[in-house]
């Protein structure tokens, strides 16, 4: 059968399938035929009641097929469907998605007429075939026989869109509807009935009914109903969580305000849930009746006209973008919504300002700019983050493949040990069958305890609301285990290891002494004005916002910028310089440029990288890349300058000017130097990262003598370091050191050798040489620090670690990092606020109290780390002088919301709910701190999840192998446990696993590291070694028990009766139950120690209380009401003593499996050299 690829990252591959008649069906006729052969051939012939017997079995069997129906999508397929090739005779298909995307689905195949003037249609009158998954529709293309996403107007020319005038027919709109549908959030709000039926057909949940159900049979009563009060509470807990997390989705709409539409040839007005794909509407700031800003409805490109929009919602950054109009690019450039995110309204964003735009063809009616809609509903960038929170509330789990091998290998000890009992049963003619197939079947399901789910989500969720009270935001859950391992860490440089707070040092290059000129008054006249006028400042509500480095460079030259667009110096005489036209920045550019008018004559303003000014300056100054060189290697952020003079024209011909020919022929203007401080935090994160076994990388799109200078400020650079870097007739490549001092040749089979002694560095432009020759995965894995590193190149960097076996960690800002940080194993987006208390809560008690003095304040607002989860702290930025008090109050209301939340969610047993303001669309993980610091967080949290996750697999696995032991080979010597019994041991066991999983993390990092998986030498061996001793302990104390006791006491099958071996069996069982639990609980170094954990050392010396008690038979009462016998007097103490050595042996075992199988960095270079040669294999 032909699998059917799919274009786009959800989905991996489609399998076609046509429904059978229900007649037809494997869970059908197979068993019509065995009940027929029952009703007429069994039932004649055998007893009655073994009649029933074979029909029950007949029974369990067919309700076993239809629960794998709903449990497993391949086995509903093969049960319910049949495969087919054709897609004309398919009506359903199997979707795979891609890795980390979910699960496989059956979604139903949909035909429809294709809409007037599609590809479709004039192809032919073929129906189109399509299927909707995850909210989003992928349609059958015929030419390229593969599922390909419904296409949105989003890659066009700039020409095809500034042509736009709407749908210009009511045959269009409808056309547009039926394809794209409404702008709409539409998902159906889950009943707490239906999410408590789905919770309770989980494999799991159905598994311990059944067990619960034979317990019954064997009439363990009181254990049975509190294992089933157990399940119940837990599940109940699961489902009211979801239903909270969804209820909070339905919240986030499209906003329906009134929108002014062209159609038709007119200006219609209706609701923002109305828009359609390649609508022209205008667009402007509103607000509601409570004067709150209204939101864009869907995401648009902006054709005339420009706007500031408040983005925090979706990026979380929280200085507001300035959204320019397309004019002035070239008519054939395609759109690319990554690249061109300046043009373009994001959907849920809010509008703080607006410009319209009069002199364009298409004039808006009532003063908004004008744009046309790109993508609505769920495809528009809210609804993706929309997507990815709404399928990621599924339950979570640490290690889930790996806890189902680790089952099936207890299984086969299960299966053993019944096997065992089976043959000796069997050889006794007297013992009951029932009893005997009864007790082979406790002892295969004992194997998986009711517990085991339960302690897998709260392994996780304890870390989940651990970071969410630091302030960090996780979307996809499955990813902190994933921190536990991480041995690389990734890191932004700008904004995030550095301050955001620029300081402007002076202008050099300006004369030949490469001296930094600080003195504003001896600027010369051009350089100042280039200065004061190229930037993309702007005044919302009376206050300048934008890039803290443009602003910081206007203090430092003395001048001042007026909301009409107009840079005036502060000091008389000098010239204002009225703004034109703006060329933003753009990250593949480079550089941005402005045009200004100065006593009437126009001027060409540009700024950028040193290195891309250079190639357009007329005339390069002798000292121009030693000068600027010079103060990169110093580590501050070099900026050149320049102009050019513009010939005479109008204002309308200067806009129009192409940016290609505004920013070409120009004459240098100096070279601004800004320091940019390195965060007070920054380099004691790193040093404590580095110091516990992690790699340390810097990706920047800055220079790469300024990154290297910081990088050796942070520790991620502690040796020499060598830049690549094109020779000086530019056709190879060679290593240079910042200082010129060292070079060697460039040979990438050299590159592992010489990082061995060097740090290495390369820039962006180096990355098409190494893609050319496929050199990509033999030199990026040895490198520290890479400069001028576009966007897309730095998902290739990530990629790359990947693919050589890195687990990655990457921390960067929300908005030009995004991709980096989706493909990296744990990618962080930091917003910018206050950095996290560092001392416990204590100091974030005080922080409350603030906000309302900081709200007014020129410089970039912090709000607290707890006015921070609210998604819209980012209005104090707005917020004018005379709304002080009103902000100040909200801000309030809004911190004890939400610790009114986090209290209600605290317990541990249910997911955090991450609501739209606390995730980004950028990463995994938010953390709204502008420091590094929750990368400690994170890792911190990993490894706690894992060391948890691994020690309840071993305490499992060796209390497994003891009750497998004893439902078996004590089973056939008549020894049982009584139901009082067996429910206290359930209670222990059930208070120990939740009080280990709440142990908290240590607050330094360690040197050594988790072992990553269950599957190791380490976990083997101590499993094998202390069942050794408890099994030597378990014998030794039960035949010791039997010499006091008569032998015809002991009868197998018989009811319980209390007695010696019973007794005894009992009390060793919850002595080894107690020590497995206290040897094998992983503190130090990870998490905290036993002593440190008080719940748990209580329930342990409560315990070891307990057994003292019933052992030394102090309270006779208790004993009878536990159904035990009083010991012989000469056996307590052995018996203590016993247990006592037991217990040092199981502690020195561990602590020497611990000792000699430490924690390692994994082994990445062996996979690096396999990552290497397959690509060598694809280039030939």
């Amino acid at each position: 059968m032909a699998r059917y690829q799919v274009d786009g990252k959800v989905v991996q591959g489609v399998d076609l399938l046509k429904r059978r008649h229900w007649a037809w069906r494997l869970d059908v006729w197979p068993f019509a035929i065995l009940y027929s052969i029952w009703l007429f051939a069994v039932a004649p012939s055998i007893d009655f009641t073994d009649a029933l017997i074979v029909l029950g079995g007949l029974a369990l069997l067919h309700i076993l097929v239809l629960l794998f129906t709903a449990w497993s999508v391949d086995f509903r397929c093969f049960v319910q469907f049949s495969k087919v090739n054709d897609i004309r005779l398919a009506t359903a298909c199997k979707i795979i998605p891609a890795k980390f995307s979910g699960s496989k689905e059956i979604v139903s195949l949909h035909t429809r007429r294709p809409v007037a003037g599609s590809s479709a249609s004039s192809a032919g009158n073929t129906d189109e075939i399509y299927f909707d998954f995850r909210k989003q529709c992928f349609i059958f293309s015929v030419e390229k026989n593969t599922f390909a996403k419904l296409p949105y107007p989003t890659k066009e020319p700039f020409g095809y869109y500034l042509k736009s005038s709407g749908h210009g027919s009511e045959a269009k709109v409808a056309a547009a509807t039926d394809k794209w549908g409404r702008n709409v959030f539409d998902y159906p709000q889950p009943t707490f009935q239906k999410l408590m039926k789905e919770q309770v057909m989980e494999p799991f949940f159905v598994f311990q009914v059944f067990c619960v159900g034979l317990w019954c049979l064997d009439e363990y009563w009181y254990y049975s109903l509190f294992t089933l009060f157990m399940l119940f509470l837990f599940e109940s807990t699961m489902a009211k969580s979801r239903l909270k997390t969804l209820t909070e989705l339905r919240r986030v709409r499209v906003d329906g305000q009134m929108v002014m539409v062209h159609r038709c040839g007119k200006w219609v007005k209706l609701s923002g849930t109305d828009l359609l794909p390649g609508d022209v509407v205008s667009i402007g700031r509103t607000t509601g009746q409570d004067g709150e800003d209204k939101s864009v409805p869907a995401d648009m490109l902006l054709l005339a006209g420009n706007a500031i929009a408040n983005e925090a919602i979706l990026t979380g950054e929280s200085t507001p973008q300035w959204k320019v109009s397309i004019a002035g690019r070239g008519l054939e450039d395609k759109l690319s919504i990554k690249r061109d995110k300046n043009h373009i309204l994001f959907g849920g964003t809010k509008i703080l300002q607006h410009t319209p735009d009069k002199s364009f063809h298409l004039r808006t009616p009532d003063g908004g700019c004008l744009a046309v809609v790109l993508r609505t509903g769920f495809e528009t960038s809210q609804g993706k983050l929309m997507r990815t929170i709404l399928f990621s509330t599924e339950r979570v789990t640490a290690n889930s493949w790996e806890s189902g091998l680790f089952i099936l290998f207890l299984v086969f000890f299960a299966i053993i040990a019944a096997g065992y009992v089976l043959k000796k049963g069997l050889e006794d003619p007297t013992r009951s069958k029932y009893k005997l197939f009864l007790s082979c079947s406790l002892i295969i399901t004992s194997v998986i305890p009711p517990e085991l789910p339960m302690e897998l989500s709260i392994a996780v969720n304890t870390s989940l609301i651990a970071l969410a009270k630091r302030g960090i935001f996780c979307t996809e859950p499955f990813r902190i285990p994933f921190a536990g391992k991480v041995d690389i860490c990734c890191f932004d440089k700008t904004g995030t290891l550095t301050s955001d707070d620029m300081e402007f040092q002076g202008v050099v290059g300006l004369d030949d002494t490469e001296n930094l000129e600080t003195d504003m008054a001896k600027l010369p006249e051009r350089t100042a004005q280039v200065l004061a006028a190229c930037h993309a400042l702007v005044f919302v509500e009376n206050k300048l916002v934008g890039d803290p480095l443009e602003k910081a460079a206007l203090r430092g030259i003395d001048w001042i910028y007026t909301s009409d667009e107009k840079a005036i110096p502060k000091k008389s005489g000098g010239h204002p310089v009225q703004i034109v036209q703006r060329h933003h920045f753009a990250s593949h550019l480079k550089r941005m440029g402005v045009i200004v008018c100065i006593q009437e004559q126009f001027f060409a303003f540009v700024k950028g990288a040193p290195e891309t000014i250079q190639d357009r300056l007329i005339d390069v100054p002798a000292t121009y890349v030693k000068t600027y060189k010079k103060y990169t290697r110093q580590g501050s952020r070099v900026l050149a300058l320049a102009y050019r003079t513009l010939p005479e024209m109008t204002v309308s011909e200067a806009r129009n000017l192409e940016r290609e020919v505004v920013e070409n022929g120009l004459t240098f203007a100096g070279f601004a130097v800004f320091s940019c401080p390195i965060r007070s935090d920054s380099a004691n994160v790193l040093y404590e990262l580095k110091g516990s076994s992690h790699d340390l990388v810097m990706i920047t799109g800055d220079q790469a003598l300024t990154a290297c200078h910081v990088a050796s400020q942070v520790h991620i650079i502690s040796r020499p370091a060598l830049i690549l870097a094109r020779t000086k007739c530019g056709t190879s490549f060679e290593w240079v050191s910042p200082d010129e001092t060292e070079m060697f040749s460039y040979s990438e089979k050299e590159v592992e050798e010489l990082s061995d002694t060097h740090d290495l560095c390369i820039s962006g432009d180096c990355f098409e040489m190494l893609q050319r020759t496929g050199a990509v995965f033999k030199v990026i894995p040895y490198v520290k620090v890479f400069s001028r590193v576009a966007p897309e190149q730095k998902e290739l960097i990530l990629n790359s670690f990947k693919a050589v076996g890195r687990m990655t960690l990457m921390c960067g800002d929300g908005t030009n990092d995004v991709g980096a940080l989706k493909q990296a194993h744990v990618g962080i987006a930091l917003l910018n606020a206050v950095p996290p208390a560092q001392s416990g809560d204590a100091s974030s008690q005080k922080q409350p109290s603030k906000p309302e003095n900081k709200v007014g304040k020129t410089k970039k607002p912090k709000p607290t780390a707890e006015s921070s989860h609210s998604a819209e702290s980012v209005k104090s930025i707005t917020a004018t002088s005379n709304r002080h008090l009103t902000a100040a109050e909200k801000q309030r209301q809004r911190v004890q919301k939400m610790m009114d939340e986090m209290n209600a969610e605290g317990d541990g047993r249910a997911p955090m709910v991450v609501k739209l303001g606390d995730a980004s669309m950028a990463s995994p993980f938010t953390a709204k701190h502008a420091s590094v610091a929750p990368t400690l967080d994170i890792i911190r949290q990993g490894r706690s999840t894992l060391v948890t996750t691994l020690q309840m697999f071993k305490i499992l696995g060796l209390n497994c192998l003891a009750t497998a032991y004893v439902l078996s080979v004590m089973y056939l010597d008549g020894v049982k446990l009584g139901d009082v019994q067996a429910t206290i041991s359930g209670i222990f066991t059930a208070a120990f696993f939740l009080f280990i999983s709440h142990a908290r993390p240590l607050q330094t990092l360690s040197s050594a590291r988790p072992h990553p998986n269950i599957f190791c030498a380490y976990v083997f061996l101590s499993l094998i070694g202390q069942f050794a001793m408890h099994l030597f302990f378990l014998i030794s104390s039960v035949n010791e028990a039997s010499k006091f006791m008569p032998e015809e006491c002991i009868e197998p099958d018989s009811d319980f009766h209390p007695n010696l071996v019973n007794t005894v069996s009992y009390m060793v069982n919850m002595m080894i139950q107690v020590a497995t639990f206290a040897v094998n609980y992983m503190g130090h170094p990870f998490n905290q120690s036993i002593p440190e954990n008080k719940p748990f050392k209580y329930a342990l010396f409560a315990a070891v209380g307990f057994f003292t008690v019933i052992t030394s038979d102090l309270f006779r009462d208790l004993n009878d009401w536990l159904q035990l016998v009083p010991l012989p007097e000469g056996m307590r103490g052995k018996l203590m003593l016993w247990a006592t050595l037991m217990f040092l042996g199981c502690y020195g075992w561990e602590r020497l499996l611990r000792w000699a199988f430490p924690g390692r960095m994994p082994s990445w270079r062996r996979r690096q050299k396999q990552a290497a040669a397959s690509m060598n294999k694809k280039l030939l």
